[in-house]
């Protein structure tokens, strides 16, 4: 990796260019795997500030508060609530404006780095509501001036929080400071809430699943809100680990170590292969990370929960930090960096200065009611994950969530343009515009691919797109991943099956008006976590659904990231005249 410059492939692109798809992502996979999407230092040094900045302007906003005094006299303010209460709201505000998780060139998203805020404040850009046909008053997918206005509330209420002094002493929680109001808690989740009924995006990117339910926990009083907090904490951990007993996870590890920055030896990420370069399956010390890796966010938070202080709680502390930096330190793709920042702060603010607060201390019910929702949506985000995103479900970076595959003529890509209120061009157009050449973006395109094909799901995707283009030529169309549909039509993506579905198809298609043909689609489900299968189905964006089946998880971890030739169950199809 150059400290200004991408280190390409080496390739000779005329004879490259020749190949078939699978042939040509053999060199960019072989590539990946010894130096990963070789991004310049420059860039990660970039990530690396913007985290720092993040920290800085959240130890500023606390230190607002009368009662918390001191930038370097940390050790007397971290564990005020109202510290923790701000910090939460403050990354949730970092979050719902774009600034956070998806953010950037690391997440393809080039010119602007940013979308959600440019977006959301936009009345006429496509909305996705997550029950139209249920709750009433969210039909439709245009966003209206009320849309955009209840979404600049939220911004406001956010800001107010953050900038709020605290209720006064409370004996219960050690307090002088005391809390929030709780009438501003209460309506930061009022709006996030009715935004989210129209608009499921801004609640996904509001991270709703850590900071909504976070906050809710500032609704309840003295201990039982640290209680309710830890709890949460508990649940995004555990629920984490759940979804990662699985057959995927070790292929997410091999990806990101061989992408790891600070790992920059060619023999270390290698290492992490089974037999570089002919066998890029995962190899022993990636299986074993993974193991340990689970193990630890599996076992240590309940050490955290039931320890209490000492030792115990310390040395738990010390792993979970370290757990976190780990994560962290390997600036992963989506780059969900300031979220392990805000879980190292927890881990301090919660469990190191309150572990004296337990179970024991419990007031009410109401935080085991919200842990029994909390777990109950783990639960069922893991049986129908078609029905939940993988976020409340809590499928973080397990290998397993659901993904999509575009696969766009260029007149539909056109249509997009000419026909989307967006802020974004074209993925393919930004490509070329930031790479200089079309030559160039086809190359970086194919180094998507790899990456893609990485993870166990990509295998049964560029299988499934053979398919999708079955009577058409191949190479009329640019095969493009869901997320980057999502990225450029709605404004934000971090794992994109829930919001590049046939309700994203649907909206797009009245938009454009694509001929039969012109825009096919791959959908694959993720792995429910009793089923060794993964559904998917096919989609002509004019004529519809026109096959579904099942791939089976065997066929995929067996085989290299560029072999295309997944065994396909086929349930259901039609036939479509194109």
């Amino acid at each position: 990796m150059g400290f200004l410059k991408q280190t390409t492939p080496e390739i000779d692109f005329e004879e490259w260019s020749k190949g078939s798809r699978s042939e040509k992502i053999v060199p960019m996979a072989r590539h990946w795997a010894e130096v990963g999407f070789g991004t310049p230092v420059a860039l990660h040094l970039f990530y690396v500030v913007k985290i720092l900045l993040y920290v800085l302007f959240a130890w500023l906003v606390v230190l607002t508060t009368t009662g918390v005094d001191g930038f370097t006299n940390v050790g007397q303010w971290y564990d005020e609530p109202i510290v923790f209460q701000k910090v939460v709201l403050y990354t949730m505000l970092f979050e719902v404006v774009g600034l956070g998780c998806g953010f950037g060139p690391l997440n393809n998203r080039f010119s602007p780095p940013m979308g959600s805020i440019l977006y959301w404040l936009r009345p006429g850009t496509i909305r996705l509501p997550p029950w139209p046909n249920r709750i009433p008053l969210t039909r439709g997918d245009a966003r209206t001036p009320f849309d955009a206005l209840v979404y600049g509330a939220l911004l406001v209420a956010l800001l107010v929080a953050i900038f709020s002094d605290g209720s006064g002493p409370i004996p219960a929680l050690g307090t002088e400071v005391g809390v929030l109001p709780v009438w501003q808690t209460a309506t930061i989740l009022g709006l996030l809430a009715v935004i989210g009924l129209r608009d499921k995006v801004i609640f996904l990117a509001a991270r709703g699943e850590v900071y909504a339910s976070l906050a809710l926990c500032f609704l309840f009083s003295g201990p039982d809100m640290i209680i309710a907090a830890k709890l949460i904490c508990l649940t995004i951990w555990i629920g984490a680990a759940t979804s990662k007993l699985n057959k995927h996870f070790p292929f997410v590890i091999s990806t990101m170590m061989s992408n790891n920055p600070v790992f920059r030896p060619k023999w270390i990420k290698r290492a992490f292969f089974e037999h570089f370069p002919d066998d890029l399956r995962p190899g022993r010390p990636s299986r074993v990370l993974a193991h340990i890796s689970t193990a630890i966010e599996m076992l240590v938070p309940l050490v955290l929960f039931f320890s209490h202080g000492g030792w115990p709680t310390a040395i738990a502390a010390f792993v979970m930090l370290c757990f976190h930096f780990g994560i962290l330190s390997s600036i992963p793709m989506g780059v969900p960096l300031e979220w392990n920042v805000f879980m190292m702060f927890s881990v301090l603010a919660l469990f190191v200065g309150h572990a004296d607060i337990g179970l024991s201390d419990l007031q009410s019910p109401w935080p085991i009611v919200l842990l029994a929702v909390s777990a109950g949506i783990v639960v069922l985000g893991n049986l129908f994950p078609r029905k939940v995103s993988f976020l409340p479900g809590m499928r973080y970076y397990a290998g397993n969530w659901d993904t999509s595959l575009w696969c766009v003529k260029p007149s539909a890509s056109a249509k997009i343009e000419a026909n989307v209120v967006s802020i974004a061009s074209m993925p393919q157009a930004q490509m070329e515009k930031f790479y200089g050449s079309p030559e160039t973006a086809q190359m970086y395109l194919y180094m998507g691919y790899a990456f893609r094909s990485f993870n166990t799901h990509g295998r049964a995707m560029f299988t499934l797109a053979h398919r999708a283009m079955a009577g058409h030529d191949e190479d009329d169309y640019v095969l493009t991943d869901g997320e980057r549909i999502v990225s450029t039509a709605i404004g934000w993506n971090f794992g994109d099956g829930h919001m590049s579905n046939e309700q994203l198809v649907a909206a797009l298609q009245q938009r454009c008006h694509f001929e039969p043909g012109e825009v096919r689609i791959v959908m694959l489900d993720a792995q429910p976590i009793h089923r060794q299968r993964q559904e998917y189905r096919l989609v002509d964006a004019a004529t519809g659904e026109f096959e579904r089946g099942v791939v089976e998880v065997a066929d995929m971890v067996t085989r290299q990231p560029w072999d295309d030739t997944v065994p396909v169950q086929v349930t259901w199809s039609k036939s479509v005249t194109a």
